[in-house]
């Protein structure tokens, strides 16, 4: 058996602990957006894989017997060449994908289906914005200058912003008492965030809450059907399953 992990996530990371543990051989996969990639227990590789067909050949070449796709849930483009590509390779693949947050009394959501919606749904009234939402997918909101935008990335902005706004570099998890405080301290107004699901990323759902913030909250990607998993315990029991068949 040879794994390949496409990280992403936190669970990600306990995932190849928990492999790494178990002695079985797996590779895990950055995509190269993050400069300094937290270190794995695990032989890593950065950078994509030139799409699905990309993903094939190196599937082949590798020995690559499993793939777990434990992307981000909007790293949707990703997923879908795994998807093509085990099926094109034969080869099993299960996703990691924890479940989506739901919405707790007191909660003020505002759904909207990507970020253009997310946009159009903010008031044309000036407010203090925290975009919550990764570097990838801030350009739509500089067609609401008349907001002061928050931002917070793991890594330093290498090009110009297509905004005016205030940057945070932080590597979470967050507190909930740190969000409550940099909300704050800051006079947030607004959250923007995407239903990315987890522990790791709630806390700010819960601040906006304790605080009575509206929350513009961007549903997950729509996906082609997929066998899924919502625990790294859930995963390591199909690949000892899968092993034990032989797959």
């Amino acid at each position: 058996m040879r794994a390949l992990i496409l990280g992403g996530i936190a669970d990600a990371n306990l995932l190849a602990a928990e492999i790494a543990r178990a002695g079985l051989d797996a590779v895990y996969s950055y995509g190269g957006r993050t400069r300094a990639p937290a270190d794995q227990p695990l032989p890593t590789r950065i950078g994509g894989f030139g799409g699905a067909s990309g993903l094939v050949d190196y599937i082949r070449t590798e020995g690559i017997t499993h793939v777990i796709d434990a992307t981000h849930p909007f790293a949707a483009e990703m997923s879908r060449n795994a998807i093509a590509a085990c099926a094109k390779a034969g080869t099993p693949l299960i996703a990691l994908e924890r479940a989506p947050w739901a919405r707790a009394p007191g909660d003020i959501w505002i759904e909207a289906d990507d970020v253009n919606a997310a946009v159009a749904a903010l008031l044309q009234t000036p407010a203090r914005v925290f975009l919550a939402i990764g570097r990838q997918h801030i350009a739509p909101f500089a067609t609401r200058p008349q907001h002061a935008y928050t931002l917070r990335f793991v890594d330093p902005p290498e090009a110009p912003l297509p905004f005016e706004a205030d940057v945070i570099v932080s590597r979470g998890p967050f507190t909930l008492d740190g969000e409550l405080e940099m909300m704050r301290m800051r006079g947030i107004g607004w959250v923007v965030a995407r239903n990315s699901g987890g522990n790791g990323a709630r806390a700010k759902i819960d601040a906006a809450r304790m605080l009575g913030l509206p929350v513009i909250m961007i549903s997950r990607p729509k996906l082609p059907e997929r066998h899924r998993a919502e625990s790294v315990a859930e995963v390591m029991q199909w690949l000892d399953h899968r092993t034990c068949l032989g797959a």
